[in-house]
């Protein structure tokens, strides 16, 4: 098992015992299939088609091609172009005929619901009549408080 750890604060630190699985207790039988079953699915060699890697081929043929000024080898065309849409659909269908279905489905109307009101659209507050020395606080000679550019 591995746990990794990211530390940023020290309150953060757990013990990995708490995170161990519990200790297994198996069989000598349970060993031994376990066992056969690794070497039946072990491939002897790493070697043949399935395991080329034909990106590493190609990348060392460009570099090859430029360090020797040489034409660059041919790119391969694209590979097959799929439409899922298509493929969606081909699916979705053959699910339909397997389970005895019709093309479309059933289309219900929805319940009309009562439109509701709109609400009085609310007036606004007057504000109170300001006397002569609450219009006056807050001045400061006409003078801002910011600094200076």
């Amino acid at each position: 098992m591995i746990a990794l750890h990211g530390l940023l604060w020290p309150d953060e630190i757990r013990d990995p015992s708490a995170v161990a699985p519990a200790a297994a207790q198996l069989e000598e039988d349970e060993i031994d299939e376990a066992l056969v079953l690794i070497e039946a699915m072990t491939l002897d060699s790493l070697e043949g088609p399935a395991f080329d890697d034909h990106y590493t081929d190609a990348l060392h043929a460009v570099i090859e091609a430029k360090q020797e000024d040489r034409q660059l080898p041919p790119v391969a065309g694209p590979g097959r172009l799929v439409d899922l849409m298509a493929m969606l659909q081909q699916s979705v269908d053959k699910a339909r005929t397997a389970r005895g279905e019709t093309g479309d489905a059933d289309l219900h109307e929805a319940p009309a619901t009562p439109a509701k009101k709109a609400t009085a659209p609310k007036t606004a507050r007057k504000a109170p009549a300001q006397t002569a020395s609450s219009r006056n606080t807050g001045r400061t000679n006409g003078r801002r408080d910011t600094p200076a550019r």
